[in-house]
Parts: structure tokens; sequence; C-alpha cells
């Protein structure tokens, strides 16, 4: 049987969704603001209809990515988050985050760039909205698959002209003590900073989130606007971003600077290279019994691995 590209795959919570989505997204295009991470096929573009039903939180409705495994529930999904700006308890993210505001955003992009420009969150939800089912594999060895909302990271790179100099993206959180109160943890060095490679930004797989299952973002998931990777471990899907800026040299992540032993910059999933705390070998798929086996690369191999030609990803993690 043919293997169906991952962008070939329309979740039909979204469909079922996509005609109040594309309400929200034209009424925040003109200004009404919200109340409150190359594939071989194109991504697929939300298409306007009136109005549909909403599927309820924690249907799955019998859809597959890919490689066959069914999406994770939508209540599994918002309610079971890594997201140490609120807290380091999973359980809790979605109840301290309930109340964080999101409207007024903005994301500032620059540095080695040409067209340097702060862009108001109504500004990205004008970029085409595309849709994608991508597992999700979480460095301590859960995983989900979740359909995301958003715009490949290379249409609003292009936007800005990067110099040739730029070899480097560098992400930042937002900063704000008071919203989000495990900031307030001497235990990391805040804001939160990832950073990507330029050509692995450039990726069509590489995509900025706006929304997941046919619904803007909850702040649990990162609200307005989070990175998404899918061939990397989750942690480098940083999430709430307010600053991208172009650079020369790698930038240093949060992770980086709290466990040097244990995180790198790459962190591309290597069920090879095991954690100095655990196999990185198998995974523990949520809403499943058991454990399954990891694959290279999250099963992205075939797309993703000419990134690193050459390179030795056992010293690279």
């Amino acid at each position: 049987m043919e293997k169906i590209p991952s962008s070939e795959i329309t979740p039909e919570a979204v469909y079922l969704n996509r005609r109040s989505f594309m309400k929200v997204m034209g009424a925040a295009a003109l200004g009404a603001l919200l109340a409150a991470c190359q594939s071989k096929s194109p991504l697929k573009t939300l298409d306007p209809q009136p109005s549909d039903p909403t599927p309820q939180p924690g249907e799955t409705l019998g859809l597959k990515d890919e490689l066959g495994d069914p999406l994770t529930s939508f209540e599994a999904v918002t309610t079971y988050n890594n997201f140490y700006e609120f807290s380091m308890d999973k359980e809790a993210v979605s109840r301290l985050s309930k109340d964080f505001q999101t409207s007024p955003w903005s994301v500032t992009v620059g540095g080695l760039v040409n067209k340097p420009r702060t862009f108001a969150i109504e500004d990205l939800l004008k970029i085409e909205q595309e849709e994608r089912i991508y597992r999700m594999r979480c460095v301590e060895g859960w995983s989900m698959v979740i359909p995301w909302l958003g715009f490949p990271i290379r249409k609003l790179l292009e936007l800005v002209e990067p110099l040739s100099s730029a070899r480097y993206v560098r992400f930042e959180t937002l900063l704000d003590e008071q919203a989000m109160p495990g900031q307030r943890s001497g235990w990391f060095a805040w804001p939160y900073v990832e950073g990507l490679r330029l050509d692995e930004a450039m990726h069509d797989l590489a995509i900025l989130s706006t929304g997941l299952y046919g619904k803007q973002l909850l702040p649990q998931n990162g609200a307005p606007l989070r990175l998404v990777v899918p061939w990397k471990y989750g942690f480098k899907s940083i999430k709430s971003i307010v600053k991208i800026d172009l650079v020369e040299e790698m930038p240093t992540s949060l992770w980086m600077e709290a466990a040097p032993n244990e995180y790198g910059f790459y962190a591309n999933v290597n069920p090879q290279v095991p954690h100095p705390r655990w196999s990185q070998a198998t995974e523990r798929r949520i809403g499943e019994l058991g454990r399954r086996e990891t694959l290279m690369f999250n099963g992205y191999a075939s797309e993703v691995e000419s990134l690193y030609t050459g390179m030795d990803l056992q010293a690279n993690f």
C-alpha cells in the first residue's frame, strides 16, 4: 500500500471546523482581535465555506496520520502539556494558563535581515493558514499525533529577507512573571530561547502554528504562536513566541544552558542515541497501552535526512 504524505491528510475534525475557523481568521485580518512547529506535496490551504458543526473534545473520528496512527484526542492534547513557564506539572498547565492574555500580541522579526518588522498577530493570520497532521515526540519518551494549523516558517522569513550572513534562527518566548508564574522559578535562565539552523527553518515541514484540531491555539498549547518541528524532540517547539532573530552564531537554547550534558542544539529524534537517564528506542503514545518503537527523525527521515548529510548524528544530538 502506498504511503500517503502527511501533507495530503486532512483531519475530519479540521474539515468539519474549517468554516468557522476561517471566519475567525478573516475577522482577525480585519482587526477584530481574539478575545482572550519541504514536503513532497504542498500543504493544503483552508477553504472557507458556510458554517459547520464543531467536533466534540476528545473525538478522534477514526482519523490517522500517513503511517496509519490515529490522532491523539483533543482532550489529551489540551490537558497534558509541557509548558514550564506556567508549571512543571503537565496536568496543571491548562488550569494555570486559562486566563493568559494572547491579545494584543506582536512578534518582532529582525537581526540579519533586510526588512526587520514587527508583526501583529492579525498580520500573521493573514498568511495562508495550512494544515498538517504531525507526530510529536517528547524527549521524555511519550508522543502524540496532532492536527496542526499554521504556515511554513519560510513564508515569514521571506517577508524580512534574510542576509547572506544569516546562518541560524533564534526564537524567544514572552517574559512575564506575573502572567507566567513558572518563570519565577530560578531553575532556568528565562526567557525560553530556542534555535534552528536556517536551512532547517526554511524546510517546508517546519511550521509556525496558530491552531490545532480546527481551533485556535489554547494558552496551554503555546498560543497565539508556536514553533512545530516534527522531526525534533518536542522541547524544540518553543511556545508563545514574541521575538525571532536571524543570527550568524548558533544560539544557546534554554535547555542547552540548563542541562548541557543532556540536551544539544539539534535534538533530532534518534532512537540510537539514549538520553543519559533513559533509552530513546521506544515511546509511549498517549492514549495507548504499552510502548512502540521510535522512528529515526520521528518517521520523517525521507524528507529531512538530507539536511544532515555527512554529520555525526551521535555527536550532534
